[in-house]
């Protein structure tokens, strides 16, 4: 599908506040306007790069240990500058958010709007639930990217 927004969560569902990006997007899918995608991502996020191809914005989800407050939501608009790695350490990923925006901007395949989304985790172990301050924080992230969502709908009407 190609001209089309994409909304993707990039996490692994069975490691505790890790699974917050695929959370995002399972609450998100019923929700978001026509025309857009909603995808998740638990593989590795170098994956990323097939899955976004043909899209005209992109907004990434992901858990993020930058030794912030837990529940601490990151906003970054990756589109035109580097996000910034020490941010976007992956717990559970060989390689990082960070480093796959980076190498589909140097590859020529990144899409020309890129919002990520971090939510500050504390637990990644296996079969851990999420912790109650991602738990909230999930929840006003679906109702912020809703909102980003219309406004991306309301500047691309002709």
């Amino acid at each position: 599908m190609s001209g089309h927004t994409i909304v993707i969560g990039v996490g692994n569902a069975l490691r505790g506040d890790d699974a917050a990006g695929v959370e995002v997007v399972e609450r998100l899918r019923d929700r978001v306007p026509p025309g857009v995608v909603v995808a998740a991502c638990d593989e590795e996020p170098s994956r990323l790069i097939e899955a976004w191809a043909g899209a005209d914005a992109v907004v990434l989800v992901d858990t993020v240990a930058s030794g912030a407050r837990v529940g601490t939501l990151h906003r970054f608009d990756a589109g035109e500058t580097p996000i910034p790695a020490r941010v976007l350490r992956s717990s559970t990923h060989a390689i990082g958010l960070a480093e796959t925006i980076e190498l589909a901007r140097a590859l020529g395949k990144l899409p020309p709007r890129v919002v990520v989304y971090g939510i500050e985790g504390a637990s990644f172990a296996a079969g851990a639930p999420l912790t109650p301050a991602v738990e909230e924080s999930v929840g006003r992230l679906v109702e912020t990217i809703l909102g980003d969502l219309e406004e991306v709908a309301c500047t691309s009407a002709p």
